[in-house]
């Protein structure tokens, strides 16, 4: 088992590959294990309160299965502020993070981590950091039934032309992909708009920067900020709930964009509706726009994710069978599915292992486990049947009709997907046929799904039922 000091250093790499070099020099990289940590207890030091809430918010849950995840003995992990941790990070924490070079004429991009009262936009100088992170961009976003009208809505705010709708408001669970949105907006508005300015703010963020402003008697500035802008992009809005104040200053920069009929995007984790402790007035304002969810992902998209990532990891091999079992095992988070992605390659190359599906199965067992249901093979052989109008007898008949062969071969596929039993397994249950019979109903139903949308349509909807 790896002292506290070791499984530290490995938590920060493995954050640092999930939350991706801007997000964890910004945030996490100041971190330090404080005195008082043990094997039960793990205590991390940060800087300044407002830090040590941010990551306590946003990255508590994370540490602590990390940590998990290298030591199981540790049962907490105690974000606080420290002042061990206003000491610089020694030179071999991490290498410093690859950094885009910008264009020699940059647009105008005002950084939400800007002091209040710092001078007008200008260009962005060598060393300053975008306020659109760099990874997010349309094309690396993957988009499907559950995310296509918060896409192309996103695609159009950012267009040409005159503003289609404004605000325009993205809602879904935490990890589907609106922060991806979010950004991506601003970075195509930036480049259909060279001479605009835009700004990326986090909700907490915003009321951070409105206190300050408040204290020091400079509201003016902050307004004017804001307001002086092409395009303003909020995330996270649920984080001011309860605070009046806040809210009263998030009313009115809403309505002024609206008024003025500039672009601006607002990001939540429900609907205007559904968000607690948030003022009606600007419920209203917000439900005014346009409103577009993003559901959870299904199969096909978790597995499209997964094979888009893996294309930006050239000298990295994971096979088709262990992005099948990430992609049917975690369902609900597409960060932690990417996060999953990361921490196994990551490991295999911390350890100079290769990746196989026994590798994943003890790497990730706590996050593959999970509170997922278990199927098996005779509840996907009553699912197809019902469905079908075939008894489940003649799923292991001998029986060659179409009508009963179609309905086999997709049991069979989704004995494959869905359990971990072995192929003579699946072919035992289905009236002892050969393994390679199995092999044959799962590459035959993955053709058809691609040219066949009954088929296709099917097997989504037995999909959903058992794994749901």
């Amino acid at each position: 088992m790896p002292a506290i000091a070791d499984a530290w250093d490995l938590v920060r790499r493995n954050l640092r590959s999930q939350s991706g070099a801007k997000v964890f020099d910004q945030w996490l990289k100041p971190a330090v294990l404080a005195t008082g940590s043990d094997a039960e207890t793990v205590r991390i030091g940060l800087p300044s309160p407002f830090m040590t809430n941010y990551v306590k918010s946003h990255f508590g849950d994370r540490l602590r299965l990390e940590f998990r995840q290298v030591l199981p003995s540790v049962r907490s992990v105690i974000v606080e502020t420290s002042t061990a941790a206003l000491t610089p990070a020694s030179a071999n924490d991490e290498s410093p993070a690859t950094a885009t070079a910008p264009a020699p004429t940059p647009p105008r991009v005002l950084s939400a981590e800007r002091p209040i009262a710092a001078a007008p936009a200008r260009p962005a100088r060598d060393g300053e950091r975008f306020a659109f992170d760099q990874r997010f961009t349309f094309d690396r976003f993957v988009a499907d039934a559950t995310n296509q009208v918060a896409f192309n809505a996103a695609r159009l705010v950012a267009a040409e032309g005159p503003v289609r709708f404004s605000p325009l408001y993205l809602h879904g669970a935490t990890g589907q992909g609106k922060t991806h949105l979010a950004h991506a907006i601003g970075h195509a508005f930036l480049a259909t708009h060279p001479s605009a300015s835009a700004i990326y703010m986090p909700a907490e963020r915003f009321m951070f920067e409105f206190v300050k402003a408040v204290r020091e008697r400079d509201t003016f500035a902050f307004k004017a900020r804001l307001r002086s802008v092409d395009l303003l992009v909020i995330d996270d809005l649920q984080f001011i709930a309860g605070k009046d104040a806040t809210q009263e200053e998030c009313f009115h920069t809403v309505n002024e964009f609206m008024t003025m009929g500039k672009r601006l995007v607002i990001c939540a984790d429900r609907s205007p509706r559904m968000l607690e402790g948030i003022d009606s007035k600007l419920v209203g304002r917000l439900a005014s726009g346009l409103v577009a969810d993003i559901r959870p992902p299904e199969y096909a998209l978790r597995r499209a994710i997964l094979a888009a990532k893996l294309a930006d990891m050239p000298q990295v091999s994971v096979p088709d069978e262990v992005l099948e079992l990430l992609a049917m095992r975690i369902t609900a988070n597409i960060r932690e599915l990417e996060g999953a992605l990361n921490r196994l390659v990551a490991y295999a190359q911390l350890i100079g292992e290769e990746v196989t599906m026994d590798f994943a199965l003890q790497t990730l067992g706590e996050v593959l486990k999970g509170p997922q249901k278990r199927i098996t093979i005779d509840e996907i052989q009553k699912a197809v049947s019902a469905h079908f109008e075939v008894k489940q007898l003649d799923l292991v008949s001998e029986r060659r009709a179409v009508a009963i062969a179609r309905p086999r071969q997709i049991a069979m596929y989704l004995a494959k997907k869905l359990t971990t039993r072995s192929l003579p397994e699946i072919g035992r249950k289905f009236g002892n046929r050969d393994h390679s019979t199995v092999i044959h109903a799962v590459r035959r139903i993955e053709e058809l799904r691609d040219k066949d949308r009954e088929i296709d349509t099917a097997v989504r909807g037995l999909l959903r039922q058992l794994e749901g």
